[in-house]
């Protein structure tokens, strides 16, 4: 397998590991601990886990303990890239799709084909190659990407309603539904009603790669699609920028730097998701829609988050955590957790299977979020040495985030700080 080294700390000790193994680690005979990494915390997501580590444990005795152990969105891949460096890596762990490139190339997993393929009534071949592409190489999968995640509007039709606006389904139902009017909506949201407009959330000034939910609605890319050229200094880049620009500091749509609002507490009028934060919604008192994204002057789009499952091969237990995954995503399983991740099981790709686990949502908002989504929508940017590009964009758009910046220079910077990294 090829193994293609970064210059991030903590990826590059994570390579540097698993370059110079010799092979997956061998399971011990007693019994056996596995314990999967995940990024959530959420409640709901972790029983249902548990619900299903229940029922494989019973099936295999030898399994005495599966633990979820949640670590901070924020900072995920490098806690999880410093456990693997300092020798205490998780059996399997959950994988972003800005990562998948170092993991997926590196030799840090094991490969899961023979053990999926193996698996009486996994139906492997039902797994769709647009939800596979970015978690295999060389022919091989090196991931199962549990979640297939188009992103979406979640709408709190109150505060529209108190500001007076038509609200986005209405836009949609008019065929008025894009930036301008999502904008010029948040904007009337905060100033009629005190709260939030829009919230892009993990964006924060910091997850700059959720921007790519706005962007690509002018035909922008953070580079080609080959990873050697910026994109960020091209016009539809700047183009989009400056509205984005214009909407947080003039027209007061976003909330500014250095200030939050949560949605799912009633304190915006909308937030770009997935459909996995639907659950915060179960014990909220007001009205909410979703919606897909505003069209953008290049048309109509859509972006999908994407999330792997993958089995580290330098873990203790290897053979058993693979033997667990082929498990967790059965289609049983697979079913399950489609409630709160879209799977990659196409006949599970269907907006009426969907609503059987997905009760808070109704079959046309899953129709045209996440399966007209899923067929058109473009995955956020991921690359090779992804940890220390998105540092060096990070940092250089930091000047972005202010009223009076130049945005074409801004981004000309940008492309200037991470075209030495794209050329590895």
């Amino acid at each position: 397998m090829r193994v293609r080294l970064t210059a991030a700390v903590a990826l590059s000790a994570l390579l540097g590991l698993t370059a110079c193994g010799g092979g997956d680690a061998g399971d011990s005979d007693g019994p056996v601990s596995l314990r999967m990494t995940t990024w959530s915390a959420n409640e709901a997501h972790l029983a249902l886990f548990n619900e299903i580590a229940e029922e494989y444990k019973k099936a295999n005795p030898n399994v005495t303990e599966i633990r979820f152990d949640p670590i901070p969105f924020e900072n995920y891949t490098t806690t999880l890239t410093t456990q693997i460096a300092g020798g205490n890596p998780p059996d399997l762990a959950w994988i972003f799709e800005n990562s998948a490139p170092d993991f997926v190339s590196s030799g840090a997993l094991v490969a899961l084909d023979d053990t999926l393929k193996g698996t009486d009534g996994y139906a492997f071949d039902e797994l769709t190659p647009a939800a596979t592409k970015l978690w295999q190489d060389e022919g091989k999968l090196y991931a199962y990407p549990f979640s297939t995640s188009p992103f979406g509007v979640f709408v709190n039709t109150d505060l529209f309603e108190k500001a007076g606006r038509e609200t986005p389904a209405e836009l949609i139902a008019a065929g008025r539904w894009t930036w301008d009017t999502a904008v010029a909506a948040a904007s009337a949201v905060n100033t009629e009603t005190g709260k939030a407009g829009l919230v892009i959330r993990d964006f924060d000034y910091k997850g700059w790669d959720n921007l790519s939910t706005v962007w690509t609605g002018w035909g922008a890319q953070a580079w080609s699609e080959d990873g050697r050229t910026c994109g960020f200094d091209q016009q539809p880049m700047v183009d989009a920028m400056t509205f984005l620009h214009k909407a947080i500091f003039t027209d007061k749509a976003l909330p500014a730097p250095g200030t939050t609002a949560d949605f799912f507490a009633g304190d915006a009028g909308m937030t770009i998701t997935q459909i996995s934060r639907a659950s915060l919604l179960a014990d909220q008192k007001f009205g909410w829609d979703l919606v897909p994204l505003p069209a953008g002057p290049n048309g109509d789009y859509a972006v999908i988050g994407q999330g792997g499952m993958g089995v580290l091969r330098k873990g203790d237990n290897a053979k058993v955590a693979a033997d667990f995954l082929a498990f967790l995503t059965n289609p049983t399983n697979s079913a399950k957790l489609a409630q709160f991740f879209p799977p990659p099981r196409q006949s599970q790709l269907t907006a009426e299977t969907l609503a059987k686990t997905n009760p808070l949502l109704k079959p046309e908002q899953l129709q045209s979020v996440v399966i007209d989504g899923i067929s058109s929508g473009v995955v956020k940017p991921s690359h090779t040495g992804q940890a220390e590009i998105s540092q060096a964009v990070r940092a250089a758009l930091d000047p972005l985030w202010q009223p009076g910046a130049d945005v074409r220079t801004v981004l000309t910077g940008v492309c200037t700080q991470i075209k030495p990294l794209l050329d590895r």
